[in-house]
C-alpha cells in the first residue's frame, strides 16, 4: 500500500490545518473535469467493499477480546501509516460492524455501510430519509478518527448534537476512540477539551463561529513558539489566548443541502459591543420617517430580497424630513440606508414568522428550520428598528469584528463529506461551489409511499376548508395525520381553525420547539394530527405503531411551497420511511407568499374561477413549481454575489495583514 498524507494536526499541515485560499480555489474546490454522463458510478465499486466488510464481520465476530483489541491497533497503526487504503476501510468496517452490534445492539446496514463509504472519499451521499443517517455518520466518523483524523460531525441543533453524539458514545468507547460535543453555552475551556475529542458533534453555526474566533486569536499570537513560551512562563494565564479548535481537518454535514446551500445565504457575524459613541438612539425617528413615505412613490418593496428601494422622489423627501434634526442625520448615505432598514422592518419583517416576541425580547426564527434562533440578530440596525417597532427593550447594535459564510468556511476543510435525503436538486452548485460530487445511496426497502395530486385553491379560506375537511376524514378513519405550514402564524390560525371543527390535534412551531423530539415521535399514533411549522432537519423519526401501518401509515399534508423544492421534498420524506406504507398530498392557496411575489395575474384568475385548480396534474404542477423555480434562480446568484464578496473581504483583510 502506498503512504498518503492524512488530514491532520502535524508537519504537512501545522498545527492547525485547514485549506488556504488560492486563485484555482476562489470558485470552490476543484471538482472533476469530466462531464457527469463520463464519470464512473462509484456505486458498483463500493458494494465491493461493503460485501467484503461484510464477510470481514463473520471472521471478527470469532474474535476474543484480547484478539479484537490486538486487531484495532494493529488497524490503527498501518491507518495512521497508509492512510484510508481500500482494505483498510473494508478492515475498519469489519470491526465497527461488530462493534456496533456489541455495544449498540444493531449493526450497520449495508445501505449505511455505503454512505459512510461515499463520504470517506469526499462527497456527498443522498440517503433518503430514514435510512438510518446518524449511524452511517458514525460509521465514516470513527473510520477517519482510527486513522488519527480529527472529525467534526454536524448537524442541525444543540439537541441532535447531544442526543447523537451520547448515543454512539458506546460504539466509539468500544474502538478506543473518545467522543464529545460543543452546545451553545459552553465556556471556552470546556469547547478546547470537546474539540481535542477523536470525533466533536456540534452545530455548523457554533464551529464557524469557534473559527472566527481562533482566527482572531491566532492574528495575535506571533508563533506556535510564541504561545508554548508564554504559557510556561505564567501557567494558566494565556488560556483566553489559546485556539479552542486543533483546525477544520475534516467534516461530515448532515443536512447538507440545507447548512451548504440554503443557510449559506445568511452571513456570520462575530460582533463586539460598541463604544459609546458608536452607538444609535434614533431609531424612532427612523421609523416615523418611514411611516411617512408612500408605497410606489417614494420606494418599492422587493419580498424576494426582503430590501426597500428608494426612488429619487423618496430620497428628496427624507433630506427635508432631516433636515431640522440632530448630527447623526447629516450623513446623506447613512440617513437613506437606515431609512431604508426602517422600511424593511415595518412593511416586509412579519411577527410570528420571521420572528417572536416572547416577554419583550424578540428572537429570530430560523427560515430554514422554522426553529427560533437565539443569539442572532440582524446587522445594520435593523434588529433594533424591529425591536422599536414591536416596543421591546432596544438592544445594543453591534459592531462587526469578523464575519464569513457558510461557502468559505467549508471549503477551508481539508476534507469535507456530507449526507441528506434530498441533495440531488443542488448538485450543479454543490459542485462548483464545493468541488464535491453526490452520490445516490440506494434503498434499503422498496418505496411504498404513494404521491396524491396537488390542488392549488384561490385563497386562504377555501384552503383551510380543505385541509380541515381532509385531516377529519384521516382521523375518523384512525390515520396519524402531520401537517406542515410555513410560519407560527399560519400554524396557530389552522390550529385554531381545527379546535372549532373539534378535531384533536397537537401544535409544534418555534413556540414549542424543546418539545419538539417528544411531539414528533408520538405522531404516528392511531387517530394522531400534528400541525408543524417547516420539518427540514428536525432529525427525529415518526415511529408508527402497528396499528397506524394498518390503517395506510402517515399522512402527510403540505400547505406550503418552500423557496427550495428540496425543501418540500423532506416534508414528503418524513411518511413511507423505510418501507412503511404512507402517502402525501400537496394543497396551497395563491395568497401564500411566494406566490404573491411571483404568479401572473392571468394565473390567479384562472384559479379564482374554480374552487380549486386539480387538473390537469401537468399544468398544477406547472403552476406551483415555476415560482419555486425563480427563487432558486435568484437565491443562487445571492449565494454566488455573497461568496465572491466574501473572499474580496478576505483577500482585503490578508493585504493589510501583510502590510
Amino acid at each position: 500500500m502506498r503512504s498518503v498524507v492524512l488530514p491532520a494536526p502535524g508537519i504537512v499541515f501545522g498545527s492547525y490545518p485547514e485549506r488556504r485560499p488560492s486563485r484555482d480555489t476562489e470558485h470552490g474546490r476543484s471538482a472533476s473535469a469530466l462531464p457527469g454522463f463520463l464519470r464512473t458510478d462509484p456505486v458498483k465499486r463500493f458494494a465491493r467493499n461493503v460485501a467484503s466488510a461484510r464477510k470481514r464481520r463473520e471472521e471478527v465476530s470469532n474474535l476474543s477480546q484480547a484478539q479484537l483489541e490486538q486487531a484495532l491497533l494493529k488497524l490503527r497503526a498501518q491507518m495512521s501509516r497508509d492512510g484510508l487504503a481500500d482494505e483498510l476501510i473494508t478492515e475498519a468496517f469489519g470491526l465497527i460492524s461488530h462493534m456496533s452490534h456489541a455495544a449498540l445492539g444493531m449493526a450497520p446496514f449495508d445501505s449505511q455501510l455505503l454512505a459512510a463509504r461515499i463520504m470517506l472519499e469526499n462527497r456527498l451521499a443522498e440517503m433518503a430519509t430514514g435510512e438510518g443517517k446518524t449511524l452511517a455518520a458514525g460509521v465514516c466518523a470513527a473510520t477517519a478518527a482510527l486513522a488519527g483524523i480529527p472529525v467534526h460531525v454536524m448537524t442541525s441543533n444543540d439537541y441532535l448534537v447531544t442526543r447523537d453524539a451520547e448515543s454512539l458514545r458506546p460504539l466509539y468507547s468500544a474502538l478506543g476512540l473518545r467522543v464529545d460535543f460543543v452546545t451553545q453555552q459552553m465556556e471556552a475551556d470546556r469547547r478546547r477539551q470537546a474539540y481535542s475529542a477523536d470525533v466533536t458533534y456540534c452545530t455548523a453555526k457554533e464551529l464557524a463561529f469557534d473559527y472566527l474566533r481562533d482566527t482572531m486569536i491566532r492574528k495575535g499570537v506571533r508563533s506556535e513558539l510564541h504561545l508554548r513560551l508564554a504559557r510556561a512562563a505564567v501557567p494558566g494565564k494565556t488560556q483566553s489566548r489559546e485556539t479552542v479548535m486543533r483546525g477544520l481537518c475534516m467534516a461530515i454535514v448532515d443536512e447538507a443541502d440545507s447548512i451548504l446551500i440554503d443557510e449559506a445565504r445568511v452571513p456570520l457575524i462575530l460582533a463586539r459591543k460598541p463604544d459609546s459613541k458608536e452607538r444609535y438612539d434614533h431609531h424612532e425617528i427612523a421609523l416615523d420617517i418611514a411611516r411617512r413615505l408612500i408605497d410606489g412613490n417614494d420606494y418599492r418593496l422587493n419580498s424576494g430580497a426582503m430590501v426597500a428601494n428608494l426612488t429619487d422622489g423618496g430620497r428628496e423627501r427624507i433630506d427635508r424630513l432631516a433636515s431640522e434634526l440632530g448630527a447623526k442625520w447629516r450623513n446623506r448615505i447613512h440617513r437613506h440606508e437606515i431609512v431604508c432598514q426602517a422600511l424593511a422592518a415595518l412593511h416586509l419583517y412579519q411577527r410570528d414568522r420571521h420572528y417572536l416576541v416572547e416577554r419583550g425580547i424578540v428572537t429570530i426564527i430560523d427560515e430554514m428550520t422554522g426553529r427560533v434562533a437565539p443569539g442572532r440578530m440582524w446587522a445594520r440596525g435593523l434588529h433594533q428598528l424591529i425591536e422599536c417597532k414591536e416596543h421591546c427593550e432596544t438592544t445594543d447594535q453591534q459592531v462587526t469584528s469578523a464575519q464569513i459564510t457558510f461557502q468559505r468556511f467549508f471549503q477551508k476543510y481539508l476534507s469535507l463529506a456530507g449526507m441528506s435525503g434530498t441533495i440531488r436538486e443542488a448538485r450543479s452548485e454543490l459542485s462548483s461551489v464545493y468541488g464535491i460530487e453526490v452520490v445516490k445511496v440506494p434503498l434499503r426497502r422498496p418505496d411504498c409511499r404513494r404521491l396524491l395530486p396537488t390542488v392549488i385553491y384561490p385563497d386562504r379560506h377555501s384552503h383551510s376548508r380543505a385541509v380541515v375537511s381532509e385531516v377529519r376524514m384521516r382521523q375518523r378513519k384512525g390515520q396519524p395525520v402531520l401537517i406542515g405550514t410555513d410560519s407560527v402564524a399560519e400554524s396557530e390560525a389552522l390550529s385554531a381553525m381545527l379546535s372549532e371543527q373539534a378535531v384533536r390535534h397537537t401544535l409544534l412551531n418555534a413556540r414549542q420547539d424543546k418539545a419538539e423530539a417528544d411531539i414528533i415521535s408520538s405522531a404516528g399514533s392511531v387517530g394522531s394530527v400534528t400541525v408543524a411549522t417547516n420539518m427540514a432537519g428536525r432529525g427525529t423519526d415518526i415511529a408508527l405503531s402497528a396499528d397506524a401501518v394498518q390503517l395506510g401509515g402517515l399522512h402527510v399534508i403540505s400547505c406550503q411551497h418552500n423557496t427550495s423544492r428540496r425543501i418540500d421534498r423532506q416534508l414528503v420524506g418524513r411518511c413511507g420511511r423505510q418501507g412503511d406504507p404512507g402517502s402525501a398530498q400537496t394543497l396551497l392557496h395563491l395568497e401564500q407568499p411566494l406566490f404573491q411575489r411571483t404568479m401572473p395575474a392571468w394565473v390567479r384568475a384562472l384559479v379564482a374561477r374554480s374552487e380549486g385548480l386539480a387538473r390537469p396534474q401537468w399544468l398544477v404542477r406547472l403552476v406551483a413549481h415555476v415560482p419555486q423555480i425563480m427563487e432558486e434562480r435568484r437565491n443562487r446568484t445571492q449565494r454566488r454575489d455573497m461568496l465572491k464578496q466574501d473572499l474580496k473581504v478576505e483577500r482585503d483583510l490578508a493585504s493589510i495583514d501583510r502590510l
